[in-house]
């Protein structure tokens, strides 16, 4: 490992993040209930969505999940040490120069494309694969048409058929029903294959989406993709910056980079350890970004429960917090503030950087100090 990749020691970082393992595994089983007679497995792609997938994945294994689902070859290959009896697809498929990986590891590609079927089918002597479909999302997978015409093939049937919600974050939105139709009827060409077409937000649409195995993502990491949804997730999560000073300053002043931010009373502000290089999103800066004209209000901090506005523009290493309505004995140099956990949904720090949930959890860069408990 390269220095750069070393992990951060905890005493000199100035971002942390602590991992719930507890809530992750409570989460996964409540999705697993509400999966029916379904399987429930877990997407563990891109680190476990920033969390750590070995962490992630072995925690969930111990209480039974047996289907992982990753984006490359590398991702599985680095699972398989640690989850030697369990299923790891490959999203992203197979190519030449990864069929070696996936065979040493076990893994299970899934097919894409008719030349990705042509290619494994034809060298892979018999092993499983899991066959994609798409039926509305014009991204990955076969075509309809395509998918009918391969089930009649002399090809070695999948293991698994799967499909990929576009809509199903919103309930009523037409086109799930048109894209449970869909599959449905391209099941039936691949008659007592298994299938899987619900993610964590199809998981809600009810019995119709979930088939023979679900495949939750952010659910199982604290983020809730249906509003209402029921039951609510546990937070997973909690993301920290450490307080490296508290400066005084005065009405009229301005604050961090273009002075697009001006002080309206005499200030205190805590400039803390942590910017986007660290995937605090620039976007959620309390001044000088168009996103401010969509939603006017910046990300906040909390200590103590206490909710404190960013000000001014998020830089790459730094943010500063307007910390005037604390108390002195509050906060200091060298407390920490709360970026996202249990005062501060996932949500909603997403929402002041005017993203999503995924990309908040999924940029958390090297330099966060990472504690699992659970």
């Amino acid at each position: 490992m390269s220095p750069s990749q070393a992990p951060p020691d905890p005493g000199a970082a100035t971002t942390r993040m602590s991992v719930d393992l507890t809530a992750l595994a409570a989460n996964w089983l409540s999705l697993r209930e509400l999966s029916g007679s379904a399987r429930c497995g877990a997407a563990v792609k891109a680190d476990g969505y920033g969390i750590g997938a070995i962490e992630a994945a072995s925690r969930l294994a111990r209480e039974g999940c047996r289907d992982f689902f990753v984006a490359d070859a590398n991702e599985g290959a680095s699972l398989r040490p640690h989850l030697p009896d369990v299923r790891i697809h490959v999203l992203n498929g197979v190519f030449e120069d990864s069929f070696a990986q996936i065979l040493a590891h076990d893994l299970v590609p899934v097919i894409n494309s008719t030349e990705q079927a042509a290619f494994w089918t034809g060298t892979a002597d018999g092993r499983a694969y899991a066959l994609h479909i798409d039926t509305g999302m014009n991204r990955l997978g076969l075509t309809p048409e395509q998918a009918a015409a391969y089930a009649q093939s002399d090809a070695p049937p999948p293991a698994l058929l799967m499909s990929h919600f576009a809509c199903a974050d919103e309930p009523g939105h037409p086109l799930n029903a048109r894209q449970i139709e869909m599959f449905e009827a391209l099941k039936a060409c691949f008659p007592s294959i298994e299938a899987s077409l619900a993610n964590s937000a199809g998981i809600h649409l009810g019995k119709p989406a979930h088939h023979d195995l679900t495949r939750p993502g952010i659910s199982l990491y604290g983020g809730n993709p249906v509003a209402d949804a029921n039951p609510k997730m546990r937070p997973v999560v909690t993301a920290e910056t450490r307080v490296l000073q508290i400066r005084q300053a005065r009405a009229g002043q301005p604050v961090s980079y273009g002075a697009a931010h001006f002080l309206s009373r005499d200030s205190r502000i805590a400039v803390c350890g942590i910017g986007y290089a660290d995937g605090f999103l620039r976007a959620g800066s309390g001044a000088g970004v168009p996103l401010r004209s969509a939603a006017p209000k910046g990300a906040f901090g909390a200590i103590n429960g206490k909710r404190v506005p960013v000000i001014g523009k998020i830089t790459m290493d730094l943010t500063m917090f307007d910390v005037t309505d604390l108390g002195e004995d509050e906060i200091g140099a060298g407390s920490w503030i709360e970026l996202f956990g249990p005062t501060i949904s996932l949500e909603e720090a997403a929402q002041a950087a005017g993203t999503i949930s995924y990309e908040m959890l999924t940029s958390l860069g090297r330099r966060h100090a990472r504690r699992y408990t659970g």
